[in-house]
């Protein structure tokens, strides 16, 4: 199922709320498993050890009232412990409230031991009564033996709840640190989680979008073969489509304009060669007498049917480098020579605009396997292009030289220069650079868009460095 980015979002945060949800119910119980720890210190160990001495205070107080009573008979004494007597037993029911089954035992042991005790002090109290006698060391004896099994009790009791405190506060401090731990482990689980969805999310939004934006860029510098393929999220698919539906188009119709400008260049370049070689007869007299001024229109005549044979062929020569027509021939040649028969060829416009053209070739250039005339037609272009726009006086720097692997050429002017924003379109065909300021220069737009075809049927690179106002250098790469 191939889910939309909306449904990507969704469950990518709902697994990111789920993950909260669970730390948070997590942390909610043990923090009541701390409460209910503490609780039972508080509310149940703590107060039965307050009741072991509470009841360890009454008891001796019933022991001593009891012994007062029996030598002096005062009957307020013997209420005195009777009225202790009533506050053991109370103590002693809210303490085995309060006990667990083990501090019960021991409170139970406590009660039944409190009950012979009793039972001893009353068999006395009744002997005194009736002024009987009776055997008072053995009722001493009796009666001191359970006051000691009753405090060995309490004392038991006292320790047991002393080590149970202590066992719940050190199971407090290990559950501490299990959760600590635990929640460390899961916080570190979550962190990756959360990546791991964001990345995912992230990921499955920004490729189709990459691919779309690279694929415009292919567009944009004319390169209108194969399609987008993205299938994944829904939306972006459409989009991929009406995409490709788009560049179809394009396609189509970069190619009707190519076979256009092919089919025309065909038809022009007949009759513009006549016309050209129809006026050199009649310049050289084929038809009699020239005067001045016919062979001043003649003259311009033969000159403007050059120049439209020289644009036909370069359309020509464009679109057999854009059909993958143009016949290559690879053979092993020396840059320089080609460098300066370029430069030699551009003289007269050089001369004419006192420009000044200056060489900077390695004398240690590799011989590189070429196409002497096409690689020839570049550099002509290139550096006709530099001519052509550089001012009267200006400097134009041709170099050549050998770096990491490769054979760098650069063409560089002091014209105007290029913004930056126009120089992704400059090796466009029919495109002219706007040049700084008003600088404007009338031209086909052909030479750079033939100088890149050249430059990558040869393995190479091509491109231009330029700020408005400070010239521009156009730069290839050819494999050593």
């Amino acid at each position: 199922m191939k889910l939309t980015l909306f449904a990507r979002l969704f469950l990518g945060y709902l697994g990111i709320f789920v993950l909260i949800l669970g730390v948070s119910v997590y942390a909610v119980i043990e923090l009541q498993r701390f409460n209910n720890i503490t609780r039972s210190v508080l509310e149940s160990d703590t107060r039965v050890l307050e009741y072991e001495k509470k009841l360890t205070d009454v008891l001796l107080s019933e022991i001593r009232y009891e012994r007062r009573f029996l030598i002096t008979k005062d009957d307020a004494l013997y209420d005195q412990f009777l009225l202790f007597k009533s506050d053991f037993e109370l103590f002693l029911d809210e303490a085995m409230a309060l006990a667990d089954a083990r501090a019960g035992g021991f409170l139970t042991r406590v009660r039944d031991s409190h009950q012979r005790y009793q039972d001893l002090v009353d068999e006395e109290v009744k002997y005194l009564k009736a002024r009987e006698d009776y055997p008072h060391e053995h009722y001493k004896q009796e009666k001191d033996k359970v006051a000691d099994r009753i405090t060995g009790e309490l004392e038991a009791l006292a320790g047991y709840s002393q080590r149970n405190t202590y066992g719940k506060i050190q199971k407090l401090a290990e559950a501490g640190s299990n959760a600590g731990r635990v929640a460390l482990l899961i916080t570190g689980g979550a962190l990756v989680f959360v990546i791991a969805i964001s990345f995912f999310i992230t990921r499955s939004i920004t490729r189709p979008v990459s691919l779309l934006k690279r694929k415009t860029r292919e567009i944009a510098q004319g390169d209108f073969e194969g399609e987008l393929n993205i299938a994944s999220p829904p939306e972006l698919g459409e989009l991929a489509g009406a995409f490709n539906s788009m560049s179809r188009k394009l396609r189509d119709l970069d190619k009707m304009k190519s076979e256009f400008f092919s089919s025309m260049s065909h038809e022009l370049r007949t009759p513009l060669t006549s016309i050209k070689e129809g006026a050199g007869l009649l310049l050289d007299g084929v038809g009699g007498t020239v005067t001045d001024k016919q062979r001043k229109l003649l003259t311009i005549l033969a000159e403007e049917s050059e120049r439209l044979i020289g644009l036909v062929n370069s359309l020509l020569d464009l679109s057999k480098m854009e059909g993958g027509m143009m016949v290559y021939n690879f053979e092993p040649t020396s840059l320089a020579p080609l460098i300066d028969r370029a430069m030699t060829e551009i003289a007269p416009l050089v001369e004419a605009k006192r420009i000044r053209v200056e060489p900077k070739i390695d004398k240690e250039l590799p011989i590189v396997k070429v196409d002497g005339e096409k690689l020839l037609q570049a550099l002509r272009n290139l550096i006709g292009n530099a001519v052509k726009f550089t001012p009267d006086g200006g400097t134009v720097t041709v170099s050549a030289r050998q770096k990491d692997g490769v054979v760098e050429v650069s063409v560089a002017d002091t014209g105007p220069g290029i913004p930056a924003e126009n120089l992704a379109a400059v090796f466009d065909k029919f495109q002219q650079a706007a040049f700084a300021g008003s600088y404007r220069i009338k031209g086909t737009g052909l030479g750079l868009a033939i100088v890149k075809h050249i430059v990558t049927s040869h393995g190479g690179k091509v491109w231009v460095e330029s700020q408005a106002g400070e010239g521009s250098t156009f730069i290839f790469l050819l494999p050593a």
